[in-house]
């Protein structure tokens, strides 16, 4: 990784609310979930995942899919570099 990246996930990490780390730990930990069991996992009142949810999508760490009735949340191949590289930090 460049340290252009490493930099900039430092960045992300900064501005990012505390709600965003248990929700990215929920899904690094249990996968693909969907808005309600990753409110229950992450421990995020589910008002509030919204708004983080919709930060993450926006910074590419986090894939919204509809699958019926439900949106399904995973990370995205980023979200996977912005764990492994907070880890190694």
């Amino acid at each position: 990784m460049t340290s252009t990246l490493v930099e900039y996930f430092a960045g992300v990490q900064r501005r990012l609310p505390g709600e965003a780390d248990r929700v990215l730990k929920a899904l690094e930990n249990g996968g693909p979930m969907n808005k309600e069991e990753l409110s229950l996992t992450s421990k995020v009142k589910r008002a509030v995942l919204d708004h983080v949810i919709m930060q993450l999508y926006a910074l590419g760490l986090v894939e919204v899919v509809t699958e019926g009735k439900s949106k399904m949340c995973s990370l995205t191949s980023l979200g996977w570099d912005y764990l492994t590289i907070r880890k190694a930090g």
